[in-house]
């Protein structure tokens, strides 16, 4: 039986999120397994943010969360989740130390990419997973990624081979949000500029702990749960050949 998506904070109500979320968790369930009693296993999240992830990563194993932005920390604290500040590319852990390291639209914001890789493979013990989401192709930048703070957008091909600079071994890998790429390169085109959205790159105000994302009315919504539903059935036995993001899990051999 797959690993079922929780429904516990507000952002796991929307479809985006939900979405990328039941994906990741058939990636890992296909790649791990749940965590059994007497097997303990620990995570280590990167850009844990407000800790939106740890209550599904946690299905595999004991989670740190690690993140730059004090604010978003604060959030987590309170949320009850185990964060430190720190940067990806230079993580205050030993060698060979996690079985899992989650990089979910993390690795783009940061300068020092291949640092992160190599960091990210320091700290995996041997036969350890890795998994990435990342936003996908340049020619979709946009004020979102602006906003977000993006260095850069990748293909699928350009991921692999930078993770196998630092012998990390794709297992598996997709494109993904592929039913929704030819809307949202549209929107791309053809939406004004600046949508006015909020974001603490762009701002001081301590209660914007993380990037707005556009609410999506119903029934829109709940039609854009069952797409994702089915893209995610998909992912499970094909790999998809373009999307609006790629997900990938690499192993440290």
């Amino acid at each position: 039986m797959a690993t079922p998506v929780l429904t516990v904070l507000e952002e796991d109500k929307h479809a985006w999120f939900a979405g990328r979320t039941r994906l990741i968790l058939k990636f890992l369930d296909a790649e791990m397994g749940p965590s059994q009693p007497g097997e303990p296993r620990k995570i280590l999240d990167i850009g844990s943010g407000a800790g939106n992830m740890a209550h599904h990563l946690a299905h595999y194993g004991q989670v740190v969360g690690i993140d730059y932005n004090p604010r978003p920390l604060a959030v987590a604290q309170q949320r009850g989740l185990q964060v430190l500040q720190g940067v990806g590319d230079r993580l205050p852990f030993p060698d060979n130390e996690f079985d899992l390291v989650a990089l979910l639209d993390t690795v783009e914001h940061i300068p020092d990419e291949l640092g992160v890789f190599q960091e990210c493979t320091r700290v995996l013990k041997p036969g350890g997973r890795l998994i990435i989401t990342v936003p996908a192709f340049m020619w979709l930048w946009s004020y979102n990624d602006e906003i977000n703070d993006h260095e850069r957008r990748y293909t699928a091909s350009e991921l692999q081979q930078k993770l196998a600079l630092y012998g990390l071994c794709v297992r598996r890998m997709s494109y993904n949000n592929f039913f929704l790429f030819p809307a949202v390169a549209a929107v791309r085109f053809l939406r004004p500029y600046n949508p006015g959205l909020e974001s603490p790159h762009l701002t001081d105000a301590d209660d914007v702990y993380q990037v707005e994302m556009e609410a999506i009315p119903e029934p829109v919504n709940t039609i854009l749960h069952g797409i994702y539903w089915l893209e995610a059935e998909l992912i499970e036995r094909i790999r998809l050949p373009f999307g609006v993001s790629i997900i990938c899990v690499a192993e440290k051999p």
